[in-house]
Parts: structure tokens; sequence; C-alpha cells
């Protein structure tokens, strides 16, 4: 797809914390450099992976800014900014376009279950009209987490209603055919499908979509950077072969506690399996289960990082 203002691979970046639970913005951003580096185009911080739901307004805040003043160019940052009421979430897209960023990603209202396409336009409604413009708005469709979905009808009643607001979304469902709905209703008028899954990242790239943002490109971003680049032929389909298997290994265990186990072990630096409750560092035979597993994939050592951990 062209154009597409996240084009291509992004993170969906695990935030590191120091001991006391606090964000570590320097081994955030070192992190956020490393991956930028190894075939990432974007970051998307403060989603599910980053743990977004268990920090308040004012630390995803000092998060953004402390990224950026860390050098990570704010162009390239989709920051989640999706709360429980409009407020909060119409503060933190403000917040998010003044620090330069093009674009956020907005869970849709996930407290109350199972709302209307009628209730949930009138929130967006809200959301995108106090925002002011000037700044695009992703859709995050995650029902298994949010239990909240978005249907097309939904999606082309707001396109309709704020042509240019809403520029794109995430699909974080695992299912391909609902994401291929979505770039054969949408992705000629410009609308931006991002599979949430690694395992879709070539197919959706060649039906038109226009990438992905996921947990595991936290690990697996060198091999998703191929895919990208390469799209089709013998390189493309290896590399392919790496995102799925380093799919499946991250997610044989808790999904955030595993990637930053991986983290944690190919950097020789503990801090990474800091984790805030209600998560939980992961037992050590899951911890093995996980290492043995990208190790099998061909993904460790990961390149560029922790080469001396991950011979140990």
């Amino acid at each position: 797809m062209k154009d597409a203002l996240f084009g291509g691979v992004n993170a969906a970046v695990l935030t590191a914390m120091k001991p006391d639970m606090s964000p570590d913005l320097d081994r955030m951003a070192a992190h956020a450099h490393w991956l930028l580096a190894n075939g990432c185009n974007g970051l998307g911080i403060l989603g599910t992976t980053g743990e977004a739901a268990s920090f308040g307004l004012a630390e995803r805040k000092q998060i953004l800014e402390g990224l950026i003043a860390r050098g990570i160019p704010a162009g390239v940052i989709m920051p989640g900014t999706g709360t429980a009421n409009f407020t909060d979430t119409v503060e933190l897209i403000q917040h998010a376009r003044a620090q330069g960023c093009r674009g956020v990603l907005v869970l849709p209202p996930f407290y109350y279950k199972a709302p209307s396409d009628d209730g949930l336009f009138a929130y967006f409604s809200e959301v995108i009209t106090r925002t002011g413009g000037g700044i695009a708005i992703y859709l995050y469709h995650f029902p298994q987490q949010s239990a909240v979905p978005f249907s097309l009808d939904l999606i082309g009643r707001l396109l309709k209603a704020f042509p240019g607001a809403v520029r794109g979304v995430k699909d974080s469902s695992g299912v391909y055919a609902n994401m291929k709905a979505m770039v054969d209703a949408f992705a000629k008028d410009g609308f931006e499908v991002y599979s949430g899954s690694d395992e879709f990242l070539q197919t959706i790239l060649a039906d038109g979509g226009a990438g992905c943002i996921t947990a595991a490109s936290n690990t697996n971003s060198h091999w998703g950077g191929i895919v990208y680049a390469k799209r089709t032929g013998p390189e493309a389909d290896a590399a392919q072969a790496v995102l799925n298997a380093t799919r499946k290994a991250a997610t044989s265990v808790a999904l955030i506690p595993g990637l930053r186990e991986i983290i944690a072990r190919s950097t020789g630096d503990d801090g990474w399996r800091t984790i805030r409750p209600p998560h939980l560092k992961l037992e050590k035979a899951q911890a093995d289960a996980v290492w043995a597993a990208f190790q099998a994939a061909g993904a460790i050592p990961l390149p560029g990082l922790g080469v001396k951990a991950a011979a140990e």
C-alpha cells in the first residue's frame, strides 16, 4: 500500500521498568533504537504488549515524552491512547499530537460489554470531534481482549462521517478473513490495515494491506523487515517461516513475560523481567521452554543483540 503512514513492520513495544515498576526510559529507548535499526519501520508503544492499561495518564505521557527526548523520532511512534472513557482518550491523543506523533491507536471503550454500533459510533464521534484533527486515528480491533469488536459497518460509517480522520486499523483478532474483508472494503480508499499477527505479514502485504503491528516484533523484527522488503521469493519465504515459528514460540507461554524473558536472556539484562501485576514473571521451566523454542526457530542469537548472552 502506497502512502501508509506506518507502512511496514511495527513493534508493539515492551515497556521497560525499574525495580520499583516505574518506567525505565533509558532501557526502553535503547530497545526502541535497536528495533528501528533491525527491521522496524515504526513503533507502537503503550498497547497491550506495552501494558498500557497498567499505567496512569501521567505515566503514559512521561513514557512518550521520554522516548522522544532520547532520540526516538515522534513520527515513527504510534502511541496507544484508548481508555474506557472519551475524556482521557482525547487528552492522550491531543498530547501525542502535541509531541509530533502522526497517528495513535485507539481501543474501543472496553468496560461496558456488547455496546451497539450506534453507541460506538457516538463514542468515536466524541473522540474525533473533541480531538480537533491533526492526527490520524487507528482503530484497535482486539475482541479477545476488549470484548468490543469493530464491525465493517461501523468502520464504514466512521469513514463516511469523518473523512480523513480514521486512517486505519490494527486487527489482532487472529482471523485473517476479517483482515482481508477490511482490506477489500476500504483499502482502495487509502485505509491502512495492519495485522496484529506475524504469521499473516506476507499474505496481507500481497492482498493490499499496510503491514503489521505485533508483539513478537520485539524479537523477530529482523525477519519481518526482510519480508516487507522482499515480499516474495525464497528469502522472503524463509523469513516468513521464522516469523511463524517465533510467533508460535512466543504464544506458547504468557506472551508479555515470555517476550521479556527472550530480551532479558538476549541482552543479559535481568531488568527486562520486571513486570507490573497482574502479570507475573515466568517460572523457570516456562522460561527455559520459550528460550529453547526461539533457538529452535533459528532466531537466537537475535541479530545485533546479545550474542554473548545467547551463546551461554
